[in-house]
């Protein structure tokens, strides 16, 4: 009988750009349903002859996916990647976004590097995956919400963990130029409510401004992000070194004339490994708590309400860890270790207690921006990674 022949990465590349473009026309901006896409994915693989399994969030508007190629043993390897993307308003796209479009080299369209041309690349390998020919498993976890803190990964990664027999390692295919980064910072993010009492700005005695004193709480994290900068430690690997702290969205008021009823704003918080982000926040949290109650004692229904939003943990580097090694040899990456500033699900996928490595085609710098692209090249590595790993595990 006449061996099968190897994949062709060629091959490869091309099917996944197909695939490319039907995931790019799905809009999965996290405010919205990612079922279209998922929906999508399943009927690929029911082709197959997988049946993959879905984790959907509380209200079933959303939903992670799994789905196991090879034989049912441990020591298999999870080829991890979020449905979610970014939005698209405001920003000035030479093309539609949600048509992927060629052009000099790249393929534009939102998602594009962030992270859809992984995904197609791990749908375009699928048919090698189902063909009988592994010998250890393959599994794919495609999530929801990432972009807005990781959201959606730790129910998915709690059922591999303790329903799927053990797999060996996790490459999570964040746009890393297809090289092995094994570490990047935390994030948690928290919402702060300040409630007012409304009255004419001209009389401020009769009421409370709730912008006013948001802005006092805004000011006193621009003061803890100055002074994060000034001790962050010179030896730390990240850049920018050691945490960050930013204001990222803010709504207050209704009218110039009016004092504001509400201010919401919301803050991110990026650690490395080893910093604690209640600690770091904890003279911050104190002065909320002085001035919701003595807000209170003005109008009854007046104060300040910090929520946490979504915590993701920093992912620490593994020395000679099993992702990383494995990574690196299917890439013929022999560079230093690398380190990322932003966070993502791998830090999630090691406290779980997964040999975790990031490793996908693109570059972060091209992600969240308009007019996103993926270069061609770093599609053609990629499928070169996926060809490689067939192999490896046949």
């Amino acid at each position: 009988m006449k061996a099968p022949q190897p994949l062709s990465a060629e091959t490869l590349a091309a099917r996944a750009t197909g695939i490319l473009a039907r995931l790019v026309s799905f809009d999965t901006t996290s405010r919205d349903s990612n079922l279209a896409l998922i929906d999508y994915v399943e009927e690929e693989m029911n082709a197959l002859g997988v049946v993959p399994r879905r984790v959907p969030n509380r209200d079933g508007t959303k939903t992670n996916l799994i789905a196991s190629f090879g034989p049912a043993i441990p020591g298999g390897v999870v080829l991890s990647g979020h449905t979610d993307v970014v939005p698209v308003d405001g920003q000035a796209w030479r093309s539609d976004p949600w048509v992927l479009t060629p052009r000099d080299g790249r393929l534009y369209g939102r998602g594009t590097c962030d992270m859809k041309g992984f995904l197609a690349l791990c749908m375009a390998a699928a048919p090698e995956f189902a063909s009988g020919r592994l010998t250890r498993p393959v599994h794919f976890a495609f999530s929801y919400d990432e972009e807005v803190g990781c959201l959606g990964a730790p129910d998915m990664i709690k059922v591999i963990a303790t329903e799927l027999p053990r797999p060996e390692l996790v490459i999570v295919g964040e746009p890393t130029n297809m090289e092995a980064v094994s570490g990047h910072k935390g994030i948690a993010t928290f919402v702060v409510t300040v409630t007012g009492h409304e009255a004419h700005s001209s009389l401020t005695h009769l009421g409370l401004s709730a912008n006013m004193a948001a802005i006092r709480l805004m000011g006193m994290l621009v003061e803890l992000s100055d002074k994060l900068a000034r001790e962050a430690d010179p030896e730390c690997r990240f850049t920018p070194k050691g945490a960050s702290l930013t204001v990222g969205l803010i709504n207050g008021g209704t009218a110039v004339n009016i004092l504001a009823r509400e201010c919401v704003f919301m803050f991110d918080l990026r650690t490395p490994g080893g910093m604690d982000p209640l600690k770091i926040l904890q003279p911050f949290l104190l002065e909320c708590e002085r001035m919701d109650r003595q807000m209170r004692t003005h109008f009854a229904e007046c104060g300040v309400h910090v929520e946490p939003r979504s915590r993701t943990p920093a992912f620490a580097f593994e020395p000679g860890g099993a992702a990383d090694q494995f990574a690196r040899r299917l890439t013929g990456d022999n560079g230093p270790a690398r380190v990322a500033p932003y966070a993502a699900e791998a830090g999630q996928f090691q406290e779980a207690g997964f040999s975790t490595v990031i490793c996908g085609p693109g570059s972060i710098d091209q992600a969240h921006q308009p007019d996103e692209y993926l270069e061609i090249s770093q599609l053609e590595r990629g499928a070169a990674f996926m060809a490689r790993l067939v192999e490896a595990l046949s």
